[in-house]
Protein backbone atom coordinates (compact mmCIF):
# COMPACT_ATOMS: atom_id res chain seq x y z
CA UNK A 1 0.00 0.00 0.00
CA UNK A 2 1.56 3.19 -0.26
CA UNK A 3 1.03 6.10 1.13
CA UNK A 4 -0.05 9.20 -0.79
CA UNK A 5 2.58 11.96 0.97
CA UNK A 6 5.36 10.10 -0.28
CA UNK A 7 6.75 10.79 -3.47
CA UNK A 8 8.77 9.22 -5.93
CA UNK A 9 11.67 10.04 -7.89
CA UNK A 10 10.46 11.11 -11.85
CA UNK A 11 11.58 8.76 -14.75
CA UNK A 12 12.31 10.61 -17.59
CA UNK A 13 10.21 9.01 -20.76
CA UNK A 14 11.56 6.24 -22.21
CA UNK A 15 11.61 7.93 -26.10
CA UNK A 16 13.17 11.53 -25.54
CA UNK A 17 14.38 14.29 -27.98
CA UNK A 18 17.58 14.86 -28.45
CA UNK A 19 21.03 14.04 -29.42
CA UNK A 20 22.58 10.25 -29.87
CA UNK A 21 26.16 9.94 -29.85
CA UNK A 22 27.83 8.39 -32.41
CA UNK A 23 31.77 7.37 -32.51
CA UNK A 24 33.49 7.29 -36.08
CA UNK A 25 36.32 5.29 -36.72
CA UNK A 26 38.96 6.15 -39.68
CA UNK A 27 41.31 4.22 -42.05
CA UNK A 28 42.97 5.11 -45.10
CA UNK A 29 44.44 3.35 -47.74
CA UNK A 30 47.40 4.84 -49.88
CA UNK A 31 48.19 7.88 -48.73
CA UNK A 32 51.06 9.62 -50.58
CA UNK A 33 54.55 9.17 -49.49
CA UNK A 34 56.55 11.75 -48.23
CA UNK A 35 59.48 10.98 -50.52
CA UNK A 36 60.54 7.91 -52.61
CA UNK A 37 62.37 6.46 -49.27
CA UNK A 38 60.09 8.35 -46.18
CA UNK A 39 56.17 7.62 -45.38
CA UNK A 40 54.09 9.51 -44.01
CA UNK A 41 53.46 9.93 -40.52
CA UNK A 42 49.31 10.62 -40.68
CA UNK A 43 46.84 12.12 -38.56
CA UNK A 44 42.90 12.89 -39.31
CA UNK A 45 41.24 16.33 -37.69
CA UNK A 46 37.86 16.09 -37.83
CA UNK A 47 35.64 19.26 -38.56
CA UNK A 48 31.92 19.91 -37.94
CA UNK A 49 30.38 22.67 -39.50
CA UNK A 50 28.24 25.03 -36.84
CA UNK A 51 26.88 28.24 -36.74
CA UNK A 52 28.28 29.52 -40.10
CA UNK A 53 31.62 28.37 -39.61
CA UNK A 54 33.89 25.01 -39.82
CA UNK A 55 34.89 24.10 -35.79
CA UNK A 56 37.56 21.44 -35.15
CA UNK A 57 36.04 18.12 -33.03
CA UNK A 58 39.28 16.77 -32.39
CA UNK A 59 41.60 14.55 -34.27
CA UNK A 60 43.08 10.76 -34.37
CA UNK A 61 46.31 9.86 -32.81
CA UNK A 62 49.33 10.31 -35.05
CA UNK A 63 50.84 7.16 -36.45
CA UNK A 64 54.77 6.71 -37.90
CA UNK A 65 55.94 5.64 -41.21
CA UNK A 66 52.14 4.19 -42.57
CA UNK A 67 50.95 4.84 -45.92
CA UNK A 68 47.30 2.69 -44.74
CA UNK A 69 46.76 3.23 -41.38
CA UNK A 70 44.12 2.21 -38.97
CA UNK A 71 43.61 5.24 -36.06
CA UNK A 72 42.71 3.50 -32.81
CA UNK A 73 41.52 6.86 -31.47
CA UNK A 74 37.33 7.09 -32.13
CA UNK A 75 36.21 10.30 -32.83
CA UNK A 76 32.90 11.15 -31.25
CA UNK A 77 30.15 13.11 -32.23
CA UNK A 78 26.58 14.39 -31.20
CA UNK A 79 23.61 13.18 -33.65
CA UNK A 80 21.07 15.13 -34.69
CA UNK A 81 18.72 13.88 -37.37
CA UNK A 82 17.31 17.20 -38.13
CA UNK A 83 20.77 18.77 -38.80
CA UNK A 84 22.86 18.70 -41.49
CA UNK A 85 25.61 18.46 -39.47
CA UNK A 86 28.60 18.56 -42.25
CA UNK A 87 31.78 17.21 -41.59
CA UNK A 88 35.26 17.61 -42.94
CA UNK A 89 37.85 14.94 -42.36
CA UNK A 90 41.33 15.92 -43.05
CA UNK A 91 44.39 13.99 -43.27
CA UNK A 92 47.98 15.76 -42.49
CA UNK A 93 51.57 14.57 -42.68
CA UNK A 94 52.73 15.25 -39.10
CA UNK A 95 56.25 16.14 -38.17
CA UNK A 96 58.40 14.76 -36.64
CA UNK A 97 57.68 14.22 -32.77
CA UNK A 98 54.38 16.02 -33.30
CA UNK A 99 51.14 14.41 -31.63
CA UNK A 100 48.63 16.61 -33.65
CA UNK A 101 48.21 18.05 -37.12
CA UNK A 102 49.72 21.68 -36.70
CA UNK A 103 51.52 23.57 -39.75
CA UNK A 104 51.78 19.59 -40.95
CA UNK A 105 51.71 18.84 -44.76
CA UNK A 106 48.30 18.36 -45.90
CA UNK A 107 47.46 15.16 -47.64
CA UNK A 108 43.97 15.78 -48.51
CA UNK A 109 40.37 16.45 -47.45
CA UNK A 110 37.11 14.03 -47.18
CA UNK A 111 33.52 15.97 -46.91
CA UNK A 112 30.22 14.18 -46.14
CA UNK A 113 27.16 14.49 -44.06
CA UNK A 114 27.12 12.51 -40.61
CA UNK A 115 23.68 11.71 -41.82
CA UNK A 116 25.26 10.19 -44.80
CA UNK A 117 27.87 8.13 -42.78
CA UNK A 118 25.18 6.58 -40.24
CA UNK A 119 22.72 6.03 -42.83
CA UNK A 120 25.25 3.67 -44.91
CA UNK A 121 27.36 2.91 -41.95
CA UNK A 122 30.82 2.79 -43.65
CA UNK A 123 31.61 5.47 -46.27
CA UNK A 124 35.27 5.47 -48.44
CA UNK A 125 36.09 8.13 -50.31
CA UNK A 126 38.68 9.36 -52.38
CA UNK A 127 41.05 12.11 -50.61
CA UNK A 128 41.31 15.50 -53.03
CA UNK A 129 44.57 17.55 -52.95
CA UNK A 130 44.25 21.29 -52.74
CA UNK A 131 43.69 21.86 -56.70
CA UNK A 132 40.93 19.25 -56.36
CA UNK A 133 42.10 16.32 -58.06
CA UNK A 134 42.65 12.65 -56.11
CA UNK A 135 45.47 12.45 -54.62
CA UNK A 136 46.78 9.35 -56.48
CA UNK A 137 45.12 6.37 -55.27
CA UNK A 138 44.72 8.00 -51.39
CA UNK A 139 41.22 6.71 -49.75
CA UNK A 140 39.50 7.60 -46.27
CA UNK A 141 36.78 5.04 -44.88
CA UNK A 142 35.03 6.30 -42.34
CA UNK A 143 33.21 3.83 -40.32
CA UNK A 144 29.88 4.66 -37.48
CA UNK A 145 28.81 3.44 -34.51
CA UNK A 146 26.40 4.73 -31.91
CA UNK A 147 27.30 4.42 -28.09
CA UNK A 148 25.58 1.04 -26.92
CA UNK A 149 23.72 1.16 -23.55
CA UNK A 150 22.59 4.70 -22.88
CA UNK A 151 18.62 3.18 -24.30
CA UNK A 152 18.40 0.11 -21.87
CA UNK A 153 15.70 -0.54 -19.36
CA UNK A 154 15.93 -2.18 -16.27
CA UNK A 155 13.27 -3.86 -14.61
CA UNK A 156 13.71 -4.20 -10.41
CA UNK A 157 11.95 -5.89 -7.90
CA UNK A 158 12.97 -5.46 -4.24
CA UNK A 159 11.21 -7.41 -0.83
CA UNK A 160 12.82 -7.24 2.51
CA UNK A 161 12.72 -9.63 5.67
CA UNK A 162 12.54 -9.38 9.17
CA UNK A 163 13.47 -5.42 9.16
CA UNK A 164 13.66 -3.79 12.49
CA UNK A 165 10.34 -3.03 14.32
CA UNK A 166 10.85 1.43 14.66
CA UNK A 167 7.40 1.40 16.05
CA UNK A 168 6.07 1.19 19.39
CA UNK A 169 2.34 0.16 18.57
CA UNK A 170 2.59 -1.31 15.33
CA UNK A 171 5.04 -2.22 12.28
CA UNK A 172 7.42 -0.21 11.08
CA UNK A 173 6.21 1.30 7.55
CA UNK A 174 9.10 0.45 5.08
CA UNK A 175 10.38 2.07 1.93
CA UNK A 176 13.81 2.02 0.17
CA UNK A 177 15.80 5.11 -1.58
CA UNK A 178 18.89 3.99 -4.04
CA UNK A 179 21.44 6.24 -4.74
CA UNK A 180 24.29 6.14 -7.65
CA UNK A 181 27.69 7.82 -6.49
CA UNK A 182 28.81 10.67 -8.98
CA UNK A 183 32.63 11.12 -10.13
CA UNK A 184 33.24 13.91 -7.14
CA UNK A 185 31.48 11.35 -4.53
CA UNK A 186 28.65 12.62 -4.02
CA UNK A 187 25.28 11.18 -3.85
CA UNK A 188 22.34 11.24 -5.92
CA UNK A 189 19.32 10.00 -5.72
CA UNK A 190 17.67 8.01 -8.41
CA UNK A 191 14.75 5.78 -7.29
CA UNK A 192 11.89 5.83 -3.68
CA UNK A 193 9.83 3.03 -3.66
CA UNK A 194 6.41 3.24 -2.14
CA UNK A 195 5.94 2.86 1.43
CA UNK A 196 4.47 -0.49 2.46
CA UNK A 197 2.10 0.20 5.86
CA UNK A 198 3.33 -1.86 9.06
CA UNK A 199 4.94 -4.71 7.65
CA UNK A 200 8.23 -5.91 8.37
CA UNK A 201 8.22 -8.07 5.55
CA UNK A 202 7.23 -5.51 2.86
CA UNK A 203 7.61 -6.71 -0.93
CA UNK A 204 7.77 -3.36 -2.69
CA UNK A 205 6.17 -3.03 -6.32
CA UNK A 206 8.42 -3.75 -9.67
CA UNK A 207 9.45 -0.44 -11.40
CA UNK A 208 11.47 0.75 -14.16
CA UNK A 209 14.04 3.48 -15.13
CA UNK A 210 16.73 3.70 -17.33
CA UNK A 211 20.55 2.31 -17.43
CA UNK A 212 21.84 5.65 -17.37
CA UNK A 213 19.64 7.07 -14.57
CA UNK A 214 20.25 4.39 -12.35
CA UNK A 215 24.03 4.41 -12.75
CA UNK A 216 25.18 6.02 -15.75
CA UNK A 217 25.73 3.12 -18.15
CA UNK A 218 28.45 2.29 -15.76
CA UNK A 219 28.02 -1.11 -14.19
CA UNK A 220 30.74 -1.11 -11.92
CA UNK A 221 29.29 2.74 -10.83
CA UNK A 222 28.74 2.05 -6.75
CA UNK A 223 24.74 2.35 -5.98
CA UNK A 224 23.80 2.91 -1.83
CA UNK A 225 20.50 1.38 -0.76
CA UNK A 226 18.69 2.73 2.48
CA UNK A 227 15.65 1.53 3.94
CA UNK A 228 13.76 3.85 6.26
CA UNK A 229 10.55 3.63 8.44
CA UNK A 230 7.95 6.19 7.27
CA UNK A 231 6.80 8.84 9.54
CA UNK A 232 4.58 11.06 8.81
CA UNK A 233 6.42 14.03 10.24
CA UNK A 234 9.03 13.55 7.79
CA UNK A 235 11.68 12.47 10.36
CA UNK A 236 11.98 9.01 8.68
CA UNK A 237 13.46 6.32 11.11
CA UNK A 238 16.25 4.80 9.51
CA UNK A 239 16.28 1.33 9.54
CA UNK A 240 19.77 0.12 7.03
CA UNK A 241 21.94 0.33 4.22
CA UNK A 242 24.00 -2.43 2.15
CA UNK A 243 25.82 -1.03 -1.49
CA UNK A 244 26.36 -3.03 -4.60
CA UNK A 245 26.33 -2.32 -8.14
CA UNK A 246 24.49 -2.99 -11.36
CA UNK A 247 27.04 -5.89 -12.75
CA UNK A 248 26.47 -7.85 -9.02
CA UNK A 249 23.10 -7.08 -9.51
CA UNK A 250 23.23 -8.91 -12.80
CA UNK A 251 25.49 -11.71 -11.56
CA UNK A 252 23.31 -12.35 -8.82
CA UNK A 253 19.96 -12.55 -10.46
CA UNK A 254 21.50 -14.67 -13.99
CA UNK A 255 20.18 -17.75 -13.63
CA UNK A 256 15.65 -18.41 -13.89
CA UNK A 257 14.57 -17.88 -10.54
CA UNK A 258 17.70 -16.58 -8.85
CA UNK A 259 17.65 -14.56 -6.29
CA UNK A 260 19.94 -11.96 -4.42
CA UNK A 261 20.47 -10.66 -0.80
CA UNK A 262 22.09 -8.34 1.25
CA UNK A 263 22.29 -7.82 5.04
CA UNK A 264 20.36 -4.64 5.73
CA UNK A 265 23.14 -2.80 8.11
CA UNK A 266 22.57 0.11 10.15
CA UNK A 267 26.25 1.70 11.35
CA UNK A 268 25.36 3.27 14.57
CA UNK A 269 23.81 -0.62 15.84
CA UNK A 270 26.75 -2.46 14.22
CA UNK A 271 29.63 -0.32 15.94
CA UNK A 272 28.20 -0.27 19.65
CA UNK A 273 26.37 -3.80 19.79
CA UNK A 274 28.67 -6.65 19.87
CA UNK A 275 25.93 -9.46 19.08
CA UNK A 276 24.23 -7.26 16.29
CA UNK A 277 24.33 -9.35 12.91
CA UNK A 278 21.65 -7.32 10.88
CA UNK A 279 18.44 -5.06 11.13
CA UNK A 280 17.30 -7.50 8.25
CA UNK A 281 17.59 -8.46 4.69
CA UNK A 282 16.71 -6.66 1.68
CA UNK A 283 15.91 -9.59 -1.44
CA UNK A 284 16.36 -8.63 -5.29
CA UNK A 285 13.87 -10.85 -6.52
CA UNK A 286 14.21 -9.68 -10.50
CA UNK A 287 16.65 -7.75 -12.45
CA UNK A 288 15.98 -8.03 -16.00
CA UNK A 289 17.43 -5.52 -18.95
CA UNK A 290 15.03 -4.17 -21.77
CA UNK A 291 16.68 -2.86 -24.82
CA UNK A 292 15.09 0.34 -25.75
CA UNK A 293 15.72 0.91 -29.55
CA UNK A 294 16.90 4.13 -31.18
CA UNK A 295 16.51 5.85 -33.71
CA UNK A 296 19.96 4.94 -35.21
CA UNK A 297 19.18 1.22 -34.23
CA UNK A 298 16.87 1.51 -37.28
CA UNK A 299 18.89 3.48 -39.37
CA UNK A 300 22.15 1.75 -39.26
CA UNK A 301 20.01 -1.53 -39.29
CA UNK A 302 18.65 -0.59 -42.69
CA UNK A 303 16.04 1.13 -42.46
CA UNK A 304 15.73 3.84 -45.30
CA UNK A 305 13.54 7.15 -45.30
CA UNK A 306 11.35 7.33 -48.40
CA UNK A 307 11.09 11.24 -49.40
CA UNK A 308 8.08 12.15 -51.16
CA UNK A 309 7.49 15.89 -51.87
CA UNK A 310 3.57 17.27 -52.64
CA UNK A 311 3.24 20.95 -53.59
CA UNK A 312 0.36 23.12 -54.03
CA UNK A 313 -0.77 24.34 -57.23
CA UNK A 314 -4.17 25.98 -56.27
CA UNK A 315 -4.72 29.60 -57.82
CA UNK A 316 -4.76 31.40 -54.41
CA UNK A 317 -0.99 31.01 -54.62
CA UNK A 318 -1.04 33.85 -57.57
CA UNK A 319 0.26 33.69 -61.39
CA UNK A 320 3.51 32.54 -61.48
CA UNK A 321 4.61 35.37 -63.67
CA UNK A 322 3.99 37.98 -61.32
CA UNK A 323 6.57 38.72 -58.44
CA UNK A 324 3.74 38.93 -55.78
CA UNK A 325 3.42 35.09 -56.38
CA UNK A 326 4.32 32.52 -54.57
CA UNK A 327 5.65 30.61 -56.73
CA UNK A 328 7.53 33.30 -59.00
CA UNK A 329 11.40 32.38 -60.40
CA UNK A 330 12.58 35.07 -59.68
CA UNK A 331 16.80 34.89 -60.50
CA UNK A 332 17.45 36.65 -57.11
CA UNK A 333 15.78 34.41 -54.40
CA UNK A 334 14.51 31.05 -54.80
CA UNK A 335 11.12 31.37 -53.64
CA UNK A 336 9.54 29.78 -50.00
CA UNK A 337 8.38 26.76 -51.80
CA UNK A 338 11.94 26.10 -53.05
CA UNK A 339 13.80 27.21 -49.81
CA UNK A 340 11.31 24.63 -47.48
CA UNK A 341 11.86 21.97 -50.40
CA UNK A 342 15.72 22.61 -50.02
CA UNK A 343 15.47 22.84 -46.47
CA UNK A 344 13.62 19.72 -45.61
CA UNK A 345 15.02 18.12 -48.49
CA UNK A 346 18.12 18.05 -48.19
CA UNK A 347 18.54 16.57 -44.76
CA UNK A 348 16.23 13.57 -45.93
CA UNK A 349 17.93 12.53 -49.11
CA UNK A 350 20.78 11.59 -46.79
CA UNK A 351 18.78 8.28 -45.56
CA UNK A 352 17.72 7.25 -48.98
CA UNK A 353 19.81 4.75 -51.10
CA UNK A 354 19.23 5.19 -54.51
CA UNK A 355 18.40 8.90 -53.54
CA UNK A 356 15.24 9.26 -55.70
CA UNK A 357 12.49 10.83 -54.51
CA UNK A 358 8.60 10.92 -56.17
CA UNK A 359 7.55 14.09 -56.21
CA UNK A 360 3.75 15.33 -56.84
CA UNK A 361 1.67 18.40 -57.50
CA UNK A 362 -2.27 19.01 -56.46
CA UNK A 363 -4.62 21.58 -57.45
CA UNK A 364 -3.87 22.33 -60.93
CA UNK A 365 -5.19 21.45 -63.85
CA UNK A 366 -2.77 19.53 -66.35
CA UNK A 367 -1.88 19.16 -70.30
CA UNK A 368 -3.08 17.39 -72.29
CA UNK A 369 -6.60 17.87 -71.29
CA UNK A 370 -5.72 20.14 -68.55
CA UNK A 371 -8.37 18.71 -66.42
CA UNK A 372 -7.70 19.50 -62.28
CA UNK A 373 -5.52 16.76 -60.34
CA UNK A 374 -5.03 16.32 -56.97
CA UNK A 375 -1.61 14.14 -57.25
CA UNK A 376 -0.25 14.41 -60.44
CA UNK A 377 3.72 14.25 -61.03
CA UNK A 378 5.64 16.91 -61.52
CA UNK A 379 7.99 15.45 -63.95
CA UNK A 380 4.61 14.18 -66.50
CA UNK A 381 5.59 10.88 -65.71
CA UNK A 382 2.77 8.98 -64.18
CA UNK A 383 4.89 5.51 -64.61
CA UNK A 384 7.44 7.20 -63.19
CA UNK A 385 7.18 9.76 -60.75
CA UNK A 386 11.03 9.85 -58.99
CA UNK A 387 13.54 12.32 -59.52
CA UNK A 388 17.02 11.98 -59.28
CA UNK A 389 17.85 13.85 -55.81
CA UNK A 390 16.37 17.50 -54.16
CA UNK A 391 18.26 19.23 -57.67
CA UNK A 392 16.05 17.06 -59.62
CA UNK A 393 12.92 17.86 -57.92
CA UNK A 394 13.69 21.46 -58.28
CA UNK A 395 14.68 21.21 -61.90
CA UNK A 396 10.91 19.27 -62.25
CA UNK A 397 9.00 21.90 -60.59
CA UNK A 398 11.09 24.89 -62.60
CA UNK A 399 9.70 22.85 -65.35
CA UNK A 400 6.17 22.42 -65.12
CA UNK A 401 5.74 25.95 -63.51
CA UNK A 402 4.82 27.05 -67.30
CA UNK A 403 2.86 23.99 -68.85
CA UNK A 404 -0.03 24.03 -65.92
CA UNK A 405 -2.94 26.47 -64.79
CA UNK A 406 -3.16 27.09 -61.00
CA UNK A 407 -6.49 26.26 -60.34
CA UNK A 408 -8.20 24.91 -57.18
CA UNK A 409 -9.47 23.25 -54.16
CA UNK A 410 -6.62 22.62 -51.92
CA UNK A 411 -7.72 18.87 -51.79
CA UNK A 412 -4.13 16.68 -49.51
CA UNK A 413 -6.53 13.62 -48.89
CA UNK A 414 -5.48 12.23 -52.12
CA UNK A 415 -1.62 12.19 -52.16
CA UNK A 416 -1.60 10.94 -48.47
CA UNK A 417 -3.86 8.29 -49.49
CA UNK A 418 -1.55 8.07 -52.70
CA UNK A 419 1.98 7.87 -50.05
CA UNK A 420 0.03 5.49 -47.92
CA UNK A 421 -0.25 2.80 -50.26
CA UNK A 422 3.69 1.80 -50.53
CA UNK A 423 3.56 2.52 -46.83
CA UNK A 424 1.23 -0.02 -46.51
CA UNK A 425 2.96 -2.43 -48.50
CA UNK A 426 5.91 -1.91 -46.31
CA UNK A 427 3.88 -2.46 -43.22
CA UNK A 428 2.69 -5.83 -44.65
CA UNK A 429 6.63 -6.68 -44.75
CA UNK A 430 6.82 -7.17 -40.52
CA UNK A 431 10.70 -5.48 -41.20
CA UNK A 432 11.92 -1.77 -40.93
CA UNK A 433 13.26 -1.56 -44.09
CA UNK A 434 11.24 1.42 -44.98
CA UNK A 435 9.74 4.40 -43.63
CA UNK A 436 8.26 7.18 -45.46
CA UNK A 437 8.05 11.04 -44.96
CA UNK A 438 5.59 13.70 -46.67
CA UNK A 439 6.27 17.00 -47.17
CA UNK A 440 3.50 19.04 -48.49
CA UNK A 441 4.18 22.13 -49.34
CA UNK A 442 0.55 24.78 -49.23
CA UNK A 443 -0.56 28.08 -49.58
CA UNK A 444 -4.04 27.32 -47.65
CA UNK A 445 -6.66 25.50 -45.47
CA UNK A 446 -7.10 22.27 -47.20
CA UNK A 447 -9.90 22.14 -48.68
CA UNK A 448 -11.23 18.17 -48.19
CA UNK A 449 -10.55 18.27 -44.15
CA UNK A 450 -12.58 15.85 -43.11
CA UNK A 451 -11.01 13.36 -45.83
CA UNK A 452 -7.88 14.71 -44.93
CA UNK A 453 -8.52 14.00 -41.21
CA UNK A 454 -9.44 10.21 -42.28
CA UNK A 455 -6.41 9.63 -44.44
CA UNK A 456 -4.21 11.02 -41.56
CA UNK A 457 -5.86 8.74 -39.06
CA UNK A 458 -5.63 5.70 -41.39
CA UNK A 459 -1.56 6.50 -42.00
CA UNK A 460 -1.06 6.85 -38.61
CA UNK A 461 -0.97 3.01 -38.31
CA UNK A 462 1.40 2.70 -40.99
CA UNK A 463 5.05 3.80 -41.28
CA UNK A 464 4.93 6.81 -42.06
CA UNK A 465 5.07 10.62 -41.34
CA UNK A 466 3.65 13.86 -42.81
CA UNK A 467 5.56 17.35 -42.93
CA UNK A 468 2.78 20.34 -43.93
CA UNK A 469 4.92 23.34 -44.18
CA UNK A 470 2.44 26.54 -44.58
CA UNK A 471 3.88 29.27 -46.96
CA UNK A 472 2.59 32.62 -47.38
CA UNK A 473 0.12 34.85 -45.34
CA UNK A 474 -2.63 32.85 -44.96
CA UNK A 475 -4.69 31.88 -41.35
CA UNK A 476 -3.34 28.87 -40.96
CA UNK A 477 -5.28 28.29 -37.84
CA UNK A 478 -7.38 25.36 -38.89
CA UNK A 479 -4.30 23.19 -40.45
CA UNK A 480 -2.64 23.13 -36.66
CA UNK A 481 -5.87 20.84 -35.99
CA UNK A 482 -4.14 18.07 -38.20
CA UNK A 483 -0.79 18.22 -35.68
CA UNK A 484 -2.04 16.81 -33.15
CA UNK A 485 -0.52 18.58 -30.28
CA UNK A 486 -3.54 19.14 -28.47
CA UNK A 487 -4.90 15.99 -28.39
CA UNK A 488 -5.47 12.94 -30.53
CA UNK A 489 -6.63 13.85 -33.94
CA UNK A 490 -10.01 12.13 -35.07
CA UNK A 491 -11.61 11.29 -38.20
CA UNK A 492 -15.18 12.61 -38.89
CA UNK A 493 -16.47 8.95 -37.15
CA UNK A 494 -14.67 9.42 -34.11
CA UNK A 495 -11.82 7.36 -34.44
CA UNK A 496 -8.55 8.89 -33.09
CA UNK A 497 -4.92 8.32 -34.51
CA UNK A 498 -3.05 5.84 -33.69
CA UNK A 499 -0.18 8.02 -33.14
CA UNK A 500 0.88 11.65 -33.41
CA UNK A 501 2.49 11.87 -37.31
CA UNK A 502 1.83 15.56 -38.57
CA UNK A 503 3.97 18.12 -37.90
CA UNK A 504 2.63 21.67 -38.96
CA UNK A 505 4.66 24.79 -39.59
CA UNK A 506 3.94 28.23 -40.77
CA UNK A 507 7.17 29.03 -43.16
CA UNK A 508 6.31 32.51 -42.43
CA UNK A 509 8.08 32.22 -38.68
CA UNK A 510 11.53 30.97 -40.49
CA UNK A 511 11.43 32.91 -43.43
CA UNK A 512 14.23 35.49 -41.47
CA UNK A 513 16.08 32.19 -40.01
CA UNK A 514 18.74 30.64 -40.92
CA UNK A 515 17.28 27.67 -43.87
CA UNK A 516 18.52 25.09 -41.15
CA UNK A 517 16.15 26.10 -38.45
CA UNK A 518 13.02 25.36 -40.44
CA UNK A 519 14.42 21.81 -41.43
CA UNK A 520 15.05 21.11 -37.15
CA UNK A 521 11.80 22.59 -36.20
CA UNK A 522 9.90 20.18 -38.83
CA UNK A 523 12.44 17.10 -38.59
CA UNK A 524 12.97 17.11 -34.85
CA UNK A 525 9.90 14.44 -34.58
CA UNK A 526 10.82 11.92 -37.03
CA UNK A 527 13.38 9.95 -34.96
CA UNK A 528 10.86 9.79 -32.48
CA UNK A 529 7.76 8.44 -35.09
CA UNK A 530 9.82 6.17 -36.49
CA UNK A 531 10.92 4.46 -32.77
CA UNK A 532 7.46 4.99 -31.50
CA UNK A 533 5.91 3.41 -34.73
CA UNK A 534 8.19 0.02 -35.09
CA UNK A 535 7.97 -0.13 -31.39
CA UNK A 536 4.09 -0.36 -31.97
CA UNK A 537 4.39 -3.05 -33.93
CA UNK A 538 7.30 -5.30 -32.49
CA UNK A 539 9.43 -4.53 -34.32
CA UNK A 540 13.21 -5.01 -33.79
CA UNK A 541 15.48 -3.08 -36.04
CA UNK A 542 17.70 -5.56 -38.27
CA UNK A 543 21.01 -6.20 -37.42
CA UNK A 544 23.84 -3.99 -38.46
CA UNK A 545 25.54 -4.36 -42.12
CA UNK A 546 29.25 -5.64 -42.00
CA UNK A 547 31.35 -2.70 -42.10
CA UNK A 548 34.75 -4.19 -41.39
CA UNK A 549 37.10 -1.43 -42.06
CA UNK A 550 40.65 -1.65 -43.67
CA UNK A 551 42.70 -4.10 -41.70
CA UNK A 552 46.05 -2.87 -43.09
CA UNK A 553 48.22 -3.28 -39.62
CA UNK A 554 49.64 0.35 -38.52
CA UNK A 555 52.80 0.43 -36.45
CA UNK A 556 52.55 1.84 -32.76
CA UNK A 557 52.09 5.42 -32.14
Amino acid sequence: MSDPEMGWVPEPPAMTLGASRVELRVSCQGLLDRDTLTKPHPCVLLKLYSDEQWVEVEHTEVLRSCSSPVFSRVLALEYFFEEKQPLQFHVFDAEDGATSPRNDTFLGPMECTLGQIVSQTKVTKPLLLKNGKTAGKSTITIVAEEVSGTNDYVQLTFRAHKLDNKDLFSKSDPFMEIYKTNGDQSDQLVWRTEVVKNNLNPNWEPFRLSLHSLCSCDVHRPLKFLVYDYDSSGKHDFIGEFTSTFQEMQEGTANPGQEMQWDCINPKYRDKKKNYKSSGTVVLAQCTVEKVHTFLDYIMGGCQISFTVAIDFTASNGDPRSSQSLHCLSPRQPNHYLQALRAVGGICQDYDSDKRFPAFGFGARIPPNFEVSHDFAINFDPENPECEEISGVIASYRRCLPQIQLYGPTNVAPIINRVAGPAQREQSTGQATKYSVLLVLTDGVVSDMAETRTAIVHASRLPMSIIIVGVGNADFSDMRLLDGDDGPLRCPRGVPAARDIVQFVPFRDFKDAAPSALAKCVLAEVPRQVVEYYASQGISPGAPRPCTPATTPSPSP
